[in-house]
């Protein structure tokens, strides 16, 4: 039980982390943009960011 309350405990927090990540990026240009998209391609590499309507 320790173990899966580890992993949990870790997906919650990637979970967050990419969602203030996200927040941030609708308000950044140039290179911090370029910055969080890295942050972001780490934590999950096949996320693409959404086309702009």
């Amino acid at each position: 039980m320790v173990e899966r309350r580890i992993e949990l405990d870790r997906r919650y927090h990637r979970k967050e982390k990419m969602r203030k990540l996200k927040r941030k990026l609708l308000t950044a240009t140039g290179e911090d943009k370029a910055k969080l998209l890295g942050k972001i391609k780490a934590l999950s590499p096949f996320w693409t960011e959404p086309k702009k309507v």
